[in-house]
């Protein structure tokens, strides 16, 4: 299983939970290249193939140009994707479990390398409140689509 690298300067953990089926959850998320239409934080993106290991996808976020790999997929439960950005490397973990008739989504993000040691609070709040939104826009998204 891959998971993010605990001992990174930057760590971020978030949780919500979302009034939908888990279907729907999962499918926003996993279309990549529709991330633009309900998240504001995201220029573009595209996912180059299936969302599966090893297919890669080139997004737009907060003026940054990423491509990220995806590390691991598991169907509706768990999906894990890593890149290196302006010298960030970045992974993220997402988990999503079924809860009754809602979905608790987990979250979880490490930065590491030179230009985070520099800045490490900074980046910190700045991931903090990026993670926040997109939890944020995932559910309401999600909510109205149920």
């Amino acid at each position: 299983m891959h998971t993010i690298d605990s001992t990174a300067p930057v760590v971020v953990s978030l949780t919500t939970t979302i009034e939908a089926p888990l279907a729907t959850v999962w499918s926003l998320h996993t279309d990549v290249d529709n991330w633009p239409a309900w998240n504001p934080g995201i220029e573009q993106a595209r996912l180059s193939g299936p969302a599966a290991v090893g297919s890669d996808f080139s997004w737009r976020t907060h003026g940054m140009n990423i491509t990220s790999t995806i590390h691991e997929i598991v169907p509706e439960r768990r999906i894990v994707w890593g890149g290196t950005v302006e010298g960030i490397v970045g992974i993220h973990a997402w988990t999503f479990e079924r809860n009754g008739d809602h979905v608790v989504v987990h979250t979880e993000e490490s930065w590491s390398g030179d230009a985070v040691d520099a800045a490490v609070d900074e980046l910190t709040a700045a991931l903090k409140a990026s993670l926040e939104s997109w939890l944020d826009c995932l559910k309401s998204h999600a909510e109205q689509t149920a």
